[in-house]
């Protein structure tokens, strides 16, 4: 239960952070796509550990295999299965915490939920799940990019450095000439000096992660429990390490008045528009036709290698320290996963739209 998302195009992850392999099952892919295993790899490169200095020294090529579903380069309209192998799974690593619940981890919720759990590296828990997100959203992209949507994210937040970007001109080729993927340059350097810091002292940090996704048409979302501002919070929030997540004017509309926060319309040729965009690209939960935009706050990273005070399993209280290879930030890593949810939601929203117009 639960390792299922979308309606139309389907996607259910498996595998744990150390064992076999990690992948995904695509339902309800649409026939005589042209996709590769190259296309495919190029999304999850982007979300691979040991990319660069800041990430995990976990040493994954991740490499994907399409195991059915894609013949001679075109989608057959049938489940596609694709698959990574953990080549550079280290459980033992692990054994000193196999009886001790890690703090902020989900060892206790999933010993306490399934009487059981998987202790090498969190199992089932790990972020390493997201490689069937991202493996999936790059088939999804590739679709999108048929109806000129385009989906951007980047780093807006570390800490307590923030910055200044205008979301309406950026582009991935911006975010992606930055080690923390925030566009910004001055800012990113100070984000890079502030992971450095807390990866040397032990530590680790979190933030805060902006998305666009452009060219979304009007009338996406399902009145009244499947809005499409809904499912894209069901998406984000399913990610680890999420804390919250906010459209448009987000907490801060709360300070303006319903005059100033209104998004009125106007006409440019044919098409309704409007002035502000308040809104974050919907009303009702339904898109209207604007750039969507939100954000989303990410914890710091719950591995950190300082001691502190937990409980075992057999409830006696003890003391930790955390061994491993983990990130002192996910924020960098997680933008590419970010992006990759937000295409499944907004093709998932764009077939039902076409069942509906039919």
């Amino acid at each position: 239960m639960g390792n299922t998302f979308g309606r139309l195009f389907r996607i259910t992850t498996w595998g744990e952070s150390h064992g076999g392999g990690v992948g995904v099952v695509i339902d309800g892919c649409p026939s005589q796509l042209a996709i590769n295993e190259e296309e495919i790899q190029l999304e999850l490169d982007r979300r691979r550990p040991g990319q660069n200095k800041l990430v995990t020294p976990r040493d994954e090529a991740d490499k994907v295999h399409i195991l059915s579903g894609i013949f001679e380069g075109e989608t057959l309209g049938t489940p596609i299965s694709l698959m990574v192998y953990n080549k550079d799974a280290k459980p033992e690593a692990y054994k000193n915490m196999k009886d001790t619940f890690r703090p902020s981890h989900a060892d206790y919720t999933y010993e306490a939920k399934y009487g059981t759990r998987n202790w090498q590296g969190g199992g089932r828990s790990s972020a390493r799940e997201t490689i069937g997100r991202v493996a999936a959203g790059a088939i999804a992209k590739k679709i999108l990019i048929k109806d000129s949507i385009e989906t951007i994210a980047y780093v807006r937040q570390i800490h307590t450095i923030t910055a200044e970007i205008n979301r309406d001109v950026i582009k991935q080729e911006e975010v992606e000439k930055s080690l923390v993927r925030c566009p910004h340059k001055e800012s990113s350097d100070l984000m890079v000096e502030q992971v450095e810091k807390a990866r040397d002292e032990g530590d680790s940090l979190g933030g805060v992660i902006e998305c666009v996704i452009r060219n979304v048409p009007a009338g996406l979302g399902e009145p009244v429990f499947d809005k499409l501002k809904a499912d894209l919070a069901k998406a984000m929030m399913s990610l680890p390490a999420t804390m919250g997540v906010e459209f448009g004017s987000g907490f801060e509309g709360t300070f303006l008045t319903g005059s100033e926060h209104n998004d009125a319309f106007y006409m440019e040729g044919d098409r309704v528009r409007t002035k502000t965009n308040y809104s974050g690209g919907m009303q009702g939960g339904i898109s209207n036709g604007e750039d969507i935009y939100f954000r989303i706050a990410f914890k710091p990273t719950a591995t950190i290698f300082k001691k502190q005070s937990s409980v075992t399993s057999d409830h006696k209280e003890t003391e930790l320290q955390a061994k491993g290879r983990h990130d002192p930030c996910v924020i960098p890593r997680a933008v590419p996963i970010v992006e990759a949810m937000a295409n499944l939601v907004i093709l998932d929203h764009l077939l039902i739209n076409k069942i509906n117009q039919q």
